[in-house]
């Protein structure tokens, strides 16, 4: 099972997708080495996608920071008690606060195993996080791809994910996830690293739009 735990297998994991698929060169040429992107795994992990779920990047590190402080310690039995207020001053919204509620349930009660994760193939994975209401494919692969650090992990539908193939493989059209497959399909098994590409590509289309370029 290939994991991308460091720099090094990023870069090895760039190579390989080049050969893939050379069209990459000259988007890695302009991105460089992007962010390794790793999350501990765990509940934690998942509390962390779900603050992520529906806002901007910029958005997810103000919840996620208020999550950590207000909320702390992260652990699945001291969330069972809390209050629907003390969540609200986390800055939790209400469909945040019953994807975190089902999934304090889940593994309160032993139907998610978040130890055996870990070892599971990445099509169990997926089963087993999307049966949690309120997590679906995206937050399934997220975490396949930063908690578990898979390498073929594919969040296809993305929105970032979706302008930045626009952009850089200059498509008609936005892609949608099914498009979105189609294009990746030829990236197996490394399209988690070209994700975290076209990630840093769209980091520096906005840097040129807010440049006016």
């Amino acid at each position: 099972m290939q994991v991308i735990e460091t720099v090094g297998d990023l870069k090895a994991g760039m190579a390989a997708l080049i050969e893939c698929d050379p069209r990459f060169e000259g988007i890695c040429e302009q991105t460089g080495t992007p962010p390794l992107r790793r999350s501990a795994a765990g509940f934690a992990g998942l509390l962390k996608i779900i603050a992520g779920q529906q806002v901007s990047k910029a958005s997810a590190a103000a919840i996620w920071g208020r999550m950590e402080t207000v909320l702390a310690p992260l652990e699945a039995g001291h969330f069972s008690g809390l209050s629907e207020a003390r969540f609200r001053e986390a800055g939790l919204s209400g469909p945040k606060i019953r994807a975190v509620r089902a999934l304090t349930e889940e593994v309160l009660s032993g139907r998610l195993d978040l130890e055996g994760l870990e070892t599971f193939s990445d099509e169990d994975v997926l089963t087993a996080i999307t049966a949690v209401k309120g997590l679906g494919p995206w937050s399934a692969e997220v975490y396949l791809l930063t908690c578990l650090g898979r390498c073929d992990a594919w969040p296809g539908g993305d929105l970032a994910l979706q302008i930045a193939a626009q952009d850089a493989f200059s498509l008609a059209e936005r892609p949608d996830a099914r498009a979105m497959s189609a294009l990746s399909e030829a990236w197996k098994p490394w399209r988690a690293v070209a994700a975290r590409v076209l990630w840093a590509y769209y980091a520096l289309r906005l840097g040129r739009l807010d440049q006016g370029m």
